[in-house]
């Protein structure tokens, strides 16, 4: 009864993060004109880094030996879950839309499926591909608006191949979150990507200001910035982390199903736009999928 209590509350806290990042990719592309990628990504984890601090570095104390010993595989997991990732994402959203954004970030379960094997040997189940495909099923129902024929009508955008190239560094960064020091804490971890992934995109975000300046940007950007610091970053993460701790990368990938789910009711509360039967069958349907690879077989 605990292991599926324990794993209940572990997939909802992955469902909120889905939620969290479907906000930053309307956010992302909405703030394509006031950041350059790079400049937006570095914003971004600074104000996260400033917001753990005072969290994480108590439980430091003492720890820095432990985070020198694993500095490879955090270094690692920063360049890929903070720097690559996100840059890409951002560089993809300046010349495609939310949609087709969306719609590549559906693959992101394949790619962590083929990570894990490639880099763990961990074959996926049959269950979790009957998952993964009754979910593309409902994506594409809200993407076509119930019509199947609509699907040869999406535009493709020279940002598709970026968005795609960033969907398997996120799968390498889900995988070998399970090789990160145990004994580091969920804040502590993250705290020390955060740092890292800065200290890495600080020369590429001087050198865009330098050699691209931009005028500062408005309060609706600055806004923009804080979700995505602390939503988007400090408490996405936090989210996911723990969830992959529990239920495995694997499983964990088909909650990204929910992204493009929660992008739709985001679209509805804020952006105005109607709620039509083709909605409430895609999301159905993707929730579905997201039940079935996720969940224990009933033990006999």
């Amino acid at each position: 009864m605990q292991d599926s209590a324990s794993r209940l509350q572990a997939l909802a806290l992955l469902a909120l993060s889905s939620l969290l990042w479907a906000g930053n990719w309307v956010t992302g592309r909405a703030l394509r004109d006031a950041f350059d990628p790079v400049t937006l990504n570095f914003w971004r984890w600074l104000l996260a880094t400033a917001v753990l601090a005072p969290l994480a570095l108590p439980g430091l104390r003492g720890r820095w030996p432990l985070v020198r010993r694993h500095a490879r595989i955090l270094l690692l997991l920063s360049l890929t879950g903070v720097a690559a990732f996100h840059g890409l994402v951002y560089l993809g959203l300046r010349t495609t839309t939310t949609v087709n954004a969306v719609l590549l970030n559906s693959s992101i379960p394949l790619f962590i499926l083929l990570c894990s094997w490639i880099l763990e040997r961990e074959r996926a189940s049959a269950r979790q591909v009957a998952g993964m495909l009754v979910s593309l099923a409902g994506i594409l129902a809200i993407l076509t608006r119930g019509e199947p024929a609509n699907l040869v009508r999406l535009e493709l955008h020279a940002g598709d191949a970026w968005i795609l190239l960033a969907m398997p560094i996120w799968g390498v960064y889900s995988v070998l979150l399970k090789r990160r020091p145990a004994a580091l804490g969920g804040l502590e971890f993250l705290f020390v990507i955060s740092a890292a992934g800065v200290l890495m995109l600080a020369p590429a975000a001087a050198a865009m200001h330098l050699l691209a300046p931009r005028p500062a940007p408005g309060a609706a950007a600055i806004l923009g910035v804080v979700y995505v610091a602390l939503g988007a970053s400090v408490l996405a993460y936090i989210c996911w982390n723990r969830g992959v701790a529990v239920v495995g990368a694997n499983a964990a990938g088909f909650t990204v199903h929910l992204l493009p789910a929660f992008g739709t009711l985001l679209a509805i509360l804020f952006l105005g736009e109607s709620f039509a039967a083709f909605h409430a069958v895609g999301i159905a349907i993707i929730l579905a999928g997201v039940v079935l690879a996720t969940r224990t077989p009933a033990r006999t």
